[in-house]
């Protein structure tokens, strides 16, 4: 177990690419759940909630005691099980591209000033490797908390919202706090938009004929977001 005291930057510009349209996903899956309490089938790798059935895979677990997460695919009670065979592509993307935060089966948290935070960390930049529609983190216990990922098609997927997109972009960039451009790169991408970067600017085109202009401060920040009727 490795401890860490802060993320990689390999890590972090990973993150950074998930973080717009990961929270605007987040936002869609929280609204789609309805309330009442949950129950879990890890065998049968099914959720429930308030009438709701979801297929699901164990994204992670985090040991509040400890301050420890450790990923689905490492956990030894459940590898090689189908539960978490999703968590599997982190695991080999983190290998694919030098990000030691996935390859490593339990990371030591206990150094961060929010060890709680680190972890909501881990999970977010999970679910966006994954390609996953959202997670869910609930309590296990007294001292534990686990992470679902949805691996469903009930889960809606957030679509390209273009009178949303300067919130989203924003809220992205707020999440993780190191490259507001990679947030914005990553989210167009996500979304299969065609951009064009030019010095502290990126335009992208929209769907329609319209387009959208980010601009970027000296300190590498959005500092304003427009929108550009056909």
């Amino acid at each position: 177990m490795i401890m860490k005291t802060e993320f990689s930057d390999a890590f972090l510009l990973e993150a950074e690419r998930h973080a717009a349209w990961g929270a605007a996903q987040l936002e869609a899956l929280t609204a789609f759940m309805p309330e009442g309490p949950w129950t879990a089938d890890l065998e049968a790798c099914l959720y429930r909630q308030g009438g709701l059935q979801l297929r699901i895979a164990v994204l992670g677990t985090y040991d509040m005691r400890e301050r420890s997460w450790m990923w689905g695919w490492a956990n030894p009670g459940l590898r090689g099980s189908r539960v978490v065979a999703p968590t599997g592509a982190i695991e080999r993307y983190g290998r694919a591209h030098g990000i030691t935060e996935f390859t490593e089966e339990v990371l030591d948290l206990s150094g961060f000033d929010d060890p709680r935070r680190a972890a909501e960390t881990l999970a977010f930049a999970g679910m966006g490797v994954a390609g996953a529609p959202g997670y869910l983190g609930l309590p296990a216990g007294p001292d534990s908390q686990v992470y679902f990922l949805p691996d469903d098609p009930q889960v809606p997927r957030a679509g390209l919202d273009a009178v949303a997109l300067p919130r989203h972009l924003v809220t992205g960039a707020g999440l993780i706090g190191r490259s507001a451009r990679r947030v914005v790169t990553g989210y167009l991408e996500h979304h299969g938009l065609p951009a064009h970067e030019e010095g502290d600017r990126i335009r992208a085109e929209l769907p329609g004929g319209s387009a959208a202009e980010i601009d970027f401060d000296e300190a590498g920040r959005i500092a304003a977001v427009r929108l550009t009727a056909v």
